[in-house]
């Protein structure tokens, strides 16, 4: 059975369609934006695809076709993923169990792409990734232009069509993740474990702030420090008690969260309030500026760019991950959030919780 997909002509589109609405949908126009140097001919494929000028779609492994105007055959090639690769994007699929559930739900986790990527296998096209042909007597196609603009309604419908470019459609990558399956392990009767009772449940953990322990001062100890380290050890157990997990931290973002649970005044207000926002995230994006991978950036662009409509701000200035538009500092997290910020005199300070949606915090 053959992997390829038929997909019928798009007909004319309303005034003012958007071709993507997806971040993955975005980072493919991106690439194909990046890719040409000929702005007439991509307004020229962006009109084309439109007004629907190309025949069926048929998408098959590496390879994207459809006949335009004139009966001209026109193609767009994209590099198939290696068997390696494919073992290796399999196994970050299979490690969690909300991958799989999210891409039947025709959803593509961010997450999931990171960890891909940084198995070593390229899942979104960067520039120079997609290679147009056509019969038509142009050296620079506007149909083709027009095909990748019309295949991102396709990805925005289904993340499958991104997979079958690279190499396998749904059935077979389904079928490869079932035999990753670990055998299941024989259960237990529902009657023998009912019958064995339910145990008691330990007591819960003392609510309400810790009180001071009341300790007599002994000579070269301080009891206030003690009392504080007493508190802080409890509630980091409270933590553990209830999450069942345990981040460990540096000793500076120890400082900081005790600052923050405490009320200590060191001289680290900007990270209390970083850490009050969302721990040890928010606090690495405050201190660390980095520099998004290519991958990152074309994420970061496209979210930016629904959140925008397509159109930047006016006074906009991008640094690595930083986007500022005058007193207001939008900074892209490692976590693929993002976490905003507000100039305060010489200095930029955490202004709130992150959110997944750029748009949320542009209001």
């Amino acid at each position: 059975m053959t992997d390829a997909r038929g997909f019928p002509a798009f007909p004319r589109q309303r005034a003012g369609a958007r071709f993507a609405t997806t971040w993955w949908g975005r980072a493919w126009i991106r690439a194909l934006e990046d890719t040409s140097l000929d702005r007439d001919l991509l307004q020229q494929g962006r009109a084309y695809a439109k007004t629907g000028q190309l025949g069926p779609i048929t998408v098959s492994p590496g390879r994207l076709a459809a006949v335009a105007e004139h009966e001209y055959d026109t193609v767009v090639q994209v590099e198939q993923l290696t068997a390696a690769e494919w073992d290796r994007f399999l196994d970050q699929v299979a490690a969690k169990s909300g991958h799989i559930a999210a891409l039947l739900d025709r959803d593509m986790p961010a997450d999931l792409v990171e960890a891909a990527e940084a198995a070593g296998v390229p899942l979104l096209p960067a520039a120079g990734d997609l290679e147009p042909g056509c019969t038509c007597p142009d050296w620079a196609c506007r149909h083709a232009a027009a095909l990748c603009y019309q295949a991102s309604w396709l990805l925005d419908a289904d993340p499958f069509i991104l997979l079958l470019l690279r190499g396998r459609g749904e059935h077979a990558l389904i079928e490869a993740l079932r035999r990753r399956e670990p055998p299941t392990a024989p259960g237990t009767p529902a009657r023998e474990a009912f019958a064995c009772g339910t145990p008691p449940l330990p007591p819960p953990p003392p609510p309400g702030p810790f009180t001071p322990l009341g300790l007599d001062p002994a000579p070269g100890v301080d009891v206030s420090a003690l009392e504080i380290l007493a508190a802080s050890a409890a509630s980091r157990a409270r933590e553990l008690l209830t999450t069942g997990d345990l981040p460990r931290l540096t000793e500076h973002q120890d400082l900081v969260r005790m600052s923050a649970e405490f009320g200590l005044d060191l001289g680290l207000d900007a990270e209390v309030e970083a850490w009050r926002h969302d721990g040890p995230a928010a606090l690495d994006v405050l201190e660390k500026p980095w520099t998004p991978t290519r991958q990152d950036l074309a994420r970061a662009r496209a979210q930016l760019e629904a959140a925008w409509e397509g159109t930047p701000p006016a006074g906009l200035h991008t640094t690595r991950n930083q986007w500022t538009i005058g007193d207001r500092q939008l900074r892209y997290g490692k976590d693929g959030r993002w976490y905003p910020f507000e100039r305060r005199g010489t200095t930029w300070w955490p202004a709130g919780p992150p959110e997944p949606d750029p748009a949320s915090l542009l209001d």
